[in-house]
């Protein structure tokens, strides 16, 4: 028996949290697509944030934060991917993992470097949650143990 969406209980999502996930998802179309970050910020901002798009409603999200996530990993990028890589196994390149793991790396990422009014368990949790969105095995094992070697190496914390 599979689980349609409405038989799952209803999750409150926050504003930040919906940010964070509408970051990655235009990280991905970045990524695969092509599509600059003036234009996506701008389709986003428009079509899809707290709006209904072809029978499907976005959740309410803060929009300055999605900006600022989407805005600083484009500007950052040269110096999350080196850092990414890092904490990345030895036979990995941050090239080899799937497109929506690598948006979802850059964006915890920068939140690390760049947020430090928001404590690491925060920042690692809503990544992880937004990984299980997308997959169900590793990916959230992998991103969860990357942003944890991050933070530790940038704050010197770890996720409790």
């Amino acid at each position: 028996m599979t689980n349609t969406p409405s038989d799952q209980p209803l999750k409150q999502v926050n504003q930040r949290g919906a940010a964070r996930l509408a970051a990655v998802q235009a990280l991905y179309q970045m990524d695969v697509g092509g599509t600059g970050v003036l234009e996506i910020v701008a389709e986003y901002e428009e079509h899809r944030l707290g709006k209904e798009l072809d029978g499907d409603i976005y959740l309410r999200a803060d929009a300055s934060w999605f900006r600022s996530i989407v805005a600083g990993v484009v500007r950052d990028q040269r110096k999350l991917d080196p850092l990414i890589g890092s904490a990345l196994q030895d036979d990995w390149a941050l090239s080899r993992l799937d497109s929506t793991v690598r948006a979802i790396l850059r964006a915890g990422t920068f939140e690390i470097l760049e947020r430090k009014d928001v404590p690491v368990p925060v920042i690692v949790t809503e990544y992880v949650e937004i990984a299980k969105a997308f997959f169900q095995d590793e990916e959230p094992k992998l991103v969860n143990a990357v942003l944890d070697r991050i933070a530790k190496q940038v704050r010197g914390e770890q996720r409790k």
